[in-house]
C-alpha cells in the first residue's frame, strides 16, 4: 500500500450508473489516480465527502433530488473543501457559470477526451484552475441577460473592497494571466503576487482564481 496516500483521491457523483462505471474505470487507469467511492445524488455528497476524504469531486450538474449546483456550494462553504469539476453536456449553461461561482474549479463535459479528463484531474488536484478565459468569455456571453445590471453593480462592490494593487491583480487574473505575467506587468515579484491572490481571496471570501476571474468580467473590468 506505500505510495497509496500519496494518489489523487476522486469522488465521482452522478446519477447515471453506467456513466459512473465509465468514469472509475476511465480514471483508475491512470497510476497516480485512486476512486474512493460514488454518489448517485446531490444529497449523498456531504456524507460520501465525510466517508471518503476525496481531493477531486466530479460532480454531475443534472441530478434528480439535490442536484449537483446545490451539492457544489454546500461543499464549498465547508471547511477544506474538496476541488470540484462539474460534469456537463452543455457548453455553455448558466449552471456551469453559478457552480464556477459557487467554488467549482471547472467544468468537464461528458464527450470529453479519456486523457484530457485525467489531465484536468491533476490539474485542479494541483490547485490549478482548468477554465481558460476564451472558454470564460463564451459562457459567459450565453448567459441569460436578466439580473447582469444588478451582478455588475454587486461585482464593482466587491472590487471596491481591495486596494488598488490588489484589484490590478483581480484584473489581470479576470484576463487569464498567470502570476509570472501578473509579476512582469506589475512590476513585482511572484511572491508578492501571490500575496495579493492570497488577501484578495481572503477578502473576498473566495475559494479560487476561477471566481476572481468571474468578478472581474462581471464587473466588466475583464
Amino acid at each position: 500500500m506505500a505510495g497509496v496516500s500519496e494518489r489523487i483521491r476522486v469522488l465521482v457523483v452522478d446519477d447515471d450508473a453506467l456513466v459512473r462505471a465509465g468514469l472509475a474505470m476511465l480514471l483508475a487507469g491512470a497510476e497516480e489516480i485512486a476512486i474512493v467511492g460514488e454518489a448517485a445524488d446531490g444529497s449523498e455528497v456531504a456524507h460520501a465527502v465525510a466517508e471518503h476524504e476525496p481531493d477531486v469531486v466530479l460532480m454531475d450538474i443534472r441530478m434528480p433530488g439535490m442536484d449537483g449546483l446545490a451539492a457544489t456550494e454546500l461543499l464549498r462553504a465547508g471547511e477544506d473543501p474538496p476541488e470540484v469539476i462539474v460534469l456537463t453536456t452543455f457548453e455553455a449553461d448558466d449552471d456551469v457559470l453559478r457552480a464556477l461561482r459557487a467554488g467549482a474549479s471547472g467544468f468537464l463535459l461528458k464527450d470529453t477526451r479519456p486523457a484530457d479528463i485525467v489531465h484536468a484531474v491533476r490539474a485542479v488536484a494541483a490547485g490549478e484552475p482548468m477554465l481558460s478565459p476564451t472558454v470564460t468569455r463564451r459562457l459567459i456571453g450565453h448567459v441569460t441577460h436578466a439580473g447582469i445590471g444588478e451582478r455588475q453593480r454587486h461585482a464593482r462592490e466587491q472590487l471596491d473592497r481591495l486596494t488598488e494593487r490588489e484589484r490590478e491583480v483581480a484584473v489581470a487574473i479576470g484576463l487569464g494571466k498567470s502570476n509570472a505575467e501578473i509579476s512582469r506587468e506589475l512590476y513585482m515579484s511572484v511572491a508578492t503576487v501571490k500575496a495579493h491572490v492570497s488577501r484578495v481571496l481572503e477578502k473576498l471570501e473566495f475559494n479560487n482564481r476561477v471566481q476572481i476571474a468571474l468578478l472581474a468580467h462581471d464587473a466588466g473590468e475583464a
